[in-house]
């Protein structure tokens, strides 16, 4: 099993519709006991939303202890260059809070609205793995040239450094992808509807493998799932999965979900509230589910 202290963190959707507040979300978790708070990066689209980066930094600013991560940022938006220099002020104002999630971007549409090109999927992998090594060498090097597939830097150097280690987690879930995150990343944290329950083993012991043949230490790494819960919603005390990776049913049947995923080497979860509800959806699976997932593993 892959670390030993669990966490829960919360999404926190960078929705910008009337009425939302994102920062009070994240104030409100806090408050509940959660470990984080994540949320998605998707600049382009109809629906009114915050810009990920300055929401998040909002949030930071806005709260005290909880850690506050990026679910994913794709980097295609932002040079990495940039990104490792942004990450590091962000970590130092926050106290060490951040939790930096990378992704290839998930929607080729956006790219071509924002008339970006549009990578190949192997490109998508190519650039994350150019953009660890960018980051961690400006993170750690007095200067730094790097000349990648995707990205590259001439004699590159930021100052301050990190005063402490910036966790960098992927979502991924093609082979290839799955090899780079073990090799590379601190961390991996896949959609559980996106991934077919009986690949999901399978699609860890990967990640597992790679980390361990780069000579790493993989109970130094974080395999988390993102996944949406509903305590309740489906009006008994069994559990269902959905073909969308929800998890619905009484508190003792979601915490038992939960601690099953534990017991597979999943020991951080990011949770979507799912129901009609938001707020008591949040404040039921931090006072009901969590504790019984805590207290049966």
């Amino acid at each position: 099993m892959t670390t030993t202290a669990l966490q829960f963190g919360l999404a926190v959707p960078p929705t910008a519709a009337p009425g939302a507040d994102p920062v009070a979300d994240a104030q409100a978790a806090e408050r509940l006991g959660y470990d984080f708070v994540t949320t998605s990066d998707h600049p382009c689209g109809t629906s009114p939303s915050y810009e990920t980066w300055t929401m998040l930094s909002w949030i930071a600013a806005a709260t005290s202890t909880i850690r506050v991560g990026s679910r994913v940022l794709g980097i295609p938006y932002r040079n990495p260059a940039l990104l490792a220099k942004m990450a590091e002020t962000f970590q130092r104002l926050s106290g060490g809070r951040l939790i930096l999630g990378l992704g290839g971007g998930y929607s080729d549409d956006e790219f071509r609205a924002f008339g970006m090109p549009v990578p190949t999927p192997g490109e998508k992998i190519t650039g994350m793995a150019d953009a660890i090594a960018i980051a961690r060498g400006l993170w750690t090097q007095p200067s730094f040239s790097y000349a990648g597939r995707s990205y590259h830097t001439a004699g590159a150097s930021i100052e301050p450094k990190p005063d402490q280690p910036i966790p960098i987690w992927l979502g991924t879930f093609g082979p290839r992808a799955l090899r780079v995150t073990g090799e590379l990343a601190d961390g991996w944290i896949p959609t559980l509807g996106f991934m077919p329950d009986k690949e999901v083993d399978d699609m860890r012991a990967r990640v597992l493998r790679a980390n361990e043949a780069a000579g790493r230490d993989p109970g130094r790494f974080t395999c988390a799932l993102h996944l949406q819960v509903a305590v309740g919603a489906d009006g008994s005390g069994d559990q269902t999965k959905s073909d969308s990776g929800e998890l619905k049913g009484s508190a003792d049947a979601v915490a038992t979900r939960l601690a099953d995923l534990v017991g597979r080497g999943f020991t951080t979860f990011s949770i979507v509230p799912s129901g009609p509800d938001r707020a008591e959806q949040v404040e039921r699976i931090a006072r009901e589910v969590l504790p019984a997932v805590r207290s049966a593993v």
